[in-house]
């Protein structure tokens, strides 16, 4: 989706009105603005965020404050990618509290698998629809919640086929593909295929597997190498290729804590690892440029947990 600037909505709430604030701050929220500063809200600019603003500096005034309503095609000391950022950031945290429950909903139907997903299915199908209202930018966390709802809308007791072992050998000097803003595991995954599978490994980064149709992708929506059962794309590739190596389990556990944030394994440096991982997609650096120095990331995580 493409937006041709930005609105910013700068307003003052007087002091003593509570319910005012409470109001104006459920109705940024429900419409997907960010914050900037303490009393700016920021949204692309689209008729309806323009609409959205209008009312809300009609309602502030008439409650006492100040409203100004500012439209801009480009805000200083922000570049596009980092205002995206923001955007994308917000989103990232609602998919990942969407996430967290959605994997607690599928942990609890294994201990009744016939019971139905019913209501609560229905609401975190719900609360899906409304975070993809709102995000703007295609934040690259909506494949893991789409991922569990598939899982969850799925029969529990559906039979699992074992899946044949791969052979490094046949995945020599190949193209990689993955989805773009790479964090915890794709980024895993790339050090794992660059220094386990695939070490002449190049690796491409786009929404669909069909952009790239001569790529091996992994971490995508109908790739094989992506999640698998309660596995991350982590554990499938460990899985897959027969990596047996201690070491790398570990690291699996950690890559597998810090992505699907459900603690299976209690690992310890999963939080860490994820927000490292995070940090550096808030710099607004190209996809390419995350991968390499989250490459490097891995290799000194690797080589504390081999000497621990």
């Amino acid at each position: 989706m493409r937006f041709s600037g930005w609105l910013l909505l700068l307003y003052a709430l007087p002091t003593h009105r509570n319910s005012l604030r409470v109001t104006v701050w459920r109705k940024l929220r429900r419409a997907g603005a960010v914050a900037l500063k303490t009393s700016a809200s920021l949204l692309p600019d689209a008729p309806e965020h323009h609409e959205l603003f209008q009312w809300l500096a009609k309602q502030i005034h008439d409650g006492g404050g100040e409203a100004t309503l500012v439209r801009a095609k480009a805000i200083e000391n922000l570049s596009r990618a980092q205002l995206t950022q923001l955007f994308n950031g917000a989103r990232a945290a609602d998919y990942a509290a969407l996430v967290r429950d959605l994997t607690d909903f599928l942990r609890r139907r294994k201990t009744k698998p016939d019971g139905p997903g019913g209501p609560e299915l229905e609401r975190l199908r719900g609360r899906f629809a409304d975070i993809q209202r709102v995000d703007f930018f295609g934040c690259p966390r909506a494949d893991d919640a789409r991922r569990l709802l598939a899982r969850a809308a799925a029969p529990a007791r559906a039979a699992r086929r074992p899946l044949p072992r791969l052979t490094p050998s046949r995945y020599r000097s190949q193209t990689w593909l993955t989805r773009p803003q790479p964090q915890v595991d794709r980024v895993g995954s790339a050090w794992l295929i660059q220094r386990f599978i695939d070490p002449q490994a190049k690796f491409v980064f786009a929404p669909r597997a069909t952009d790239h149709p001569g790529a091996v992708p992994y971490d995508m929506a109908e790739a094989e190498l992506t999640h698998q059962g309660d596995d991350c794309t982590f554990e499938t590739l460990l899985k897959r290729f027969a990596l047996r190596e201690r070491s790398l389990t570990r690291l699996a556990e950690m890559v597998h804590d810090a992505d699907l944030h459900d603690d299976k394994f209690h690992a310890p440096g999963a939080e860490g690892i994820d927000r490292l991982l995070e940090g550096l997609a808030r710099l607004g650096w190209s996809d390419e440029r995350i991968l390499q120095h989250g490459i490097i990331c891995f290799d000194a995580l690797y080589a504390q947990v081999k000497a621990s």
